[in-house]
């Protein structure tokens, strides 16, 4: 499996309201619940009016389309990361997995995967 290493730097954040989510963005994770609206996008277009936010995450993502039918890419994922003792942030899209990780553990996630056998596009 490969992995594609996205170049920005990501915020992960709450905001207050819909209206502040930059959608036009080529990258921009939303997710809201009965209790929350939360943003992951480049960091020099997270919104000025968060509630809370954390910045310095990086990326990346599954190449390429995964079926639905797939199991245990994710997990395989973060339990390499787990046994490292590297936090992620995990997101899914319809096609794939992004995997985002504190920029200061970049490297250390990916010589640990590289080890586990997947292959890293920079």
């Amino acid at each position: 499996m490969t992995l594609e290493v996205l170049q920005q730097e990501f915020t992960v954040c709450k905001v207050a309201e819909a209206s502040a989510i930059p959608l036009t963005l080529p990258y921009c994770f939303v997710g809201k619940t009965d209790q929350e609206l939360s943003l992951v996008c480049p960091t020099e277009h997270t919104p000025d009016t968060t509630i809370a936010r954390e910045d310095g995450w990086r990326a990346f993502r599954v190449a390429g389309s995964m079926a639905f039918s797939l199991v245990g890419v994710l997990a395989r994922l973060t339990g390499c990361l787990a046994e490292q003792s590297i936090p992620v942030f995990a997101v899914s899209t319809f096609d794939t997995d992004y995997v985002l990780v504190k920029e200061e553990r970049l490297e250390a996630a990916l010589n640990a995967l590289v080890a586990d056998g997947y292959a890293v596009k920079r």
